[in-house]
This record gives structure tokens, sequence and C-alpha cells, in this order.
């Protein structure tokens, strides 16, 4: 079987060297290199899987460089189903709604916590929003007009797969007040969250049922690849939390994103220092490509 071997920086850092790669590719025979972004990205084939990979993994991570293996079959995927808190947005919307709210601390501490796994979702969720019972419902577009921002490369991301024929998704354990913004603004083509219970334009502390947590990730993936008649193989899912491992593993390119040790732990493809460009170069994408913004 032949690998595609990749290489990726942030390109704030731009520090790939082509040396680097000429190195790397000839320790492990590599051919076809292909240089995709000048100082960010690029990849060659093997026809072995590399016996120090795990090694030269964690010496290239130590320099901020991302260093991925695949199979070299479907590349470019025709369905994307993303994560949005700490994935296509850089914050935590209900620890941002929680800080402004006086609960900051307590509530990250219940997010990192579950978000590694070592608190059923669901639980943690609910335990979280009961603590913004009673704030106004202003306090939702205050967060979303001050605190939230896009992941860096998240508008090249969605544009590139849609340009090219790929069916966007975003699916979150967060709210429909932040979807419905960030799927308009990116443009993906559909969004599935948890609703906040409001009344009299207040806070209730509770959410709407049923609550989209771990299995409804993966079973939004499914209903997706089986109603575009595709295949998971076909799939590129990324995430960066302990309820995103599911879909993570059953698509054919799962992404752990800045994520969580549980997750990246359990996940073959781990990108630590590149932005959301690296799922477009991963799959071999070209830097000239790439939908501009």
């Amino acid at each position: 079987m032949k690998y595609i071997i990749s290489l990726i920086a942030n390109p704030n850092r731009a520090n790939l060297e082509s040396s680097q790669v000429r190195e790397l590719g000839s320790k492990w025979a590599g051919y076809d290199i292909r240089c995709l972004c000048e100082g960010v990205a690029a990849e060659f084939l093997v026809d072995s899987f590399p016996s120090d990979f795990d090694i030269t993994w964690s010496t290239l991570n130590d320099l901020g460089i991302d260093l991925v293996i695949q199979p070299n079959g479907v590349r470019k995927k025709k369905l994307l189903v993303a994560d949005m808190d700490s994935t296509i947005i850089e914050q935590e919307c209900l620890d941002e709604l929680a800080d402004i709210s006086g609960n900051g601390n307590r509530v990250k501490k219940i997010t990192k916590r579950a978000m590694n796994g070592e608190l059923p979702f669901e639980d943690a969720l609910r335990e979280r929003v009961a603590l913004l019972r009673d704030e106004s419902a202003d306090l939702l577009d205050q967060t979303w007009h001050t605190r939230i921002t896009f992941t860096p490369g998240a508008r090249e991301l969605v544009g590139t797969m849609r340009a090219n024929g790929a069916y966007c998704a975003l699916v979150s354990g967060g709210f429909t007040h932040f979807t419905e913004r960030v799927s308009a603004a990116l443009g993906f083509h559909e969004a599935h969250a948890n609703s906040l219970i409001i009344q009299n334009n207040v806070l209730t502390g509770d959410i709407g049922l049923p609550i989209l947590g771990k299995s409804t990730k993966l079973d939004l993936l499914t209903k997706l690849v089986n109603g575009l008649g595709l295949k998971f193989a076909d799939a590129l899912a990324v995430g960066d939390g302990a309820n995103d491992l599911d879909m993570l593993l059953a698509s054919g390119m799962g992404v752990a994103f800045r994520s969580y040790p549980i997750v990246a732990s359990q996940s073959k493809i781990r990108i630590n220092h590149g932005d959301l460009t690296s799922l477009l170069y991963l799959q071999g994408y070209m830097f000239k490509e790439l939908v501009k913004f």
C-alpha cells in the first residue's frame, strides 16, 4: 500500500523548509515530492509505513510542524462535517457566555473535563447551562458581537470545498444562536446544534430536547453519507473534543484539530500547528487552488 506523507506549518510562521522535506523524503525513500504552499505545506509518496514515524512526528511537532500519514486513496472529499466551538470558531461559546455573566471560571473547568472525556457530555452541558439561569437573552448577541472570531482558514476551507462540489455541514454540541450565524457567514449548507430555552427574553437554564451530543454527531454524519449517496471514505470530519471522536473515527479523513489529549491519542490525523487550510492541503489542494477571502 502506498501512503501520502504531508508536512504542514502554520501560515503565520511558514517555517517549513524545503530541505526538511527533501531530507525526510530521502530517509523514507519518498518520491513525487510536491510543494503545495511555499514554507507551509508539502507532500510525497512512500511505499510502506515508516517504522520511525512516531519518533519523527514528535521531533517535527516540537519544531511547530505537523506530520501526517494517510493511505493514498480518495484524496479530495465530497463531504465536510465540522464541529464549531474551538474548531471553526476560536472560542467555546458557552465559556464566553459564562465569562460575561460572571461564571466563567467554573464553567471553563467543566468544559475542559467534558471535552477531554472525563465527564458525560450531556450532563456537563446541562450543568453549565443551568448556571446561566435568569440571565438576559441579550447575552447571546453580546457574546456573538464581542467575543466570537473565526479560526484562520475557516472561510477558505468551506469556500474551497464548496467550489469543488463538496457538501458542508456544521454539527455542534453548542447552540443554534451561534451555528446559524457561523453557517450563514461561512457558507455551510446546513447546521445542527442545541437550543437554549428562552422565556420573556430570559434564559431559563434549560436546553431543548433532544440534546445533540456525541452519538448524534455520528448519526448526522451517517445520515449525510447515506443521503448524498456517498461512502464514509468520501467524508472529512474535524473537531477537537471527546464528543467529536466517533464521527472522526468513522470518516475517511478524521482530523483532530488542536484537540484535547483523549482525542489526539485516538486520532490518526492530528493538526496541532496549522490552521484550517491544513485540511485542504491534506486533500492535495495547492495554494493556488484555494478560494481566497
